[in-house]
């Protein structure tokens, strides 16, 4: 059985940070690339940063400079790293495992206080 689970969302003010976590099961994590996507109220959900199996990263042009995706295999975890947030940054944040399927964690909400 395949699950993502996220952590690390909450609420914070204004230029805050947060460190999201994503731990993977019943993959084979290294072989998987990773994604975070967001999706805020009345939005569609979008791209946030995705990272490759060999570690290439990709960012939202918006947010590149304020977020960081890293992954550590040995732990078959995946993070994402905000810092300066916005109050436009509030969303549930989605961690997303593709390979030749796709896999989605349940969320993990973002509030950031202006």
């Amino acid at each position: 059985q395949v699950q993502l689970v996220e952590s690390g969302g909450g609420l914070v003010q204004a230029g805050g940070s947060l460190r999201l976590s994503c731990a993977a099961s019943g993959i084979i994590f290294s072989n998987y690339a990773m994604a975070w996507y967001r999706q805020a109220p009345g939005k569609q959900r979008d791209l946030v940063a995705s990272i490759t199996v060999r570690g290439n990263t990709n960012y939202a042009d918006s947010l590149k400079g304020r977020f960081t995706i890293s992954r550590d295999n040995g732990k078959n975890m995946v993070y994402l790293q905000m810092n300066s947030l916005k109050p436009e940054d509030t969303a549930v944040y989605y961690c997303k495992a593709y390979f030749w399927r796709e896999y989605w964690g349940q969320g993990t909400q973002v509030t950031v206080s202006s």
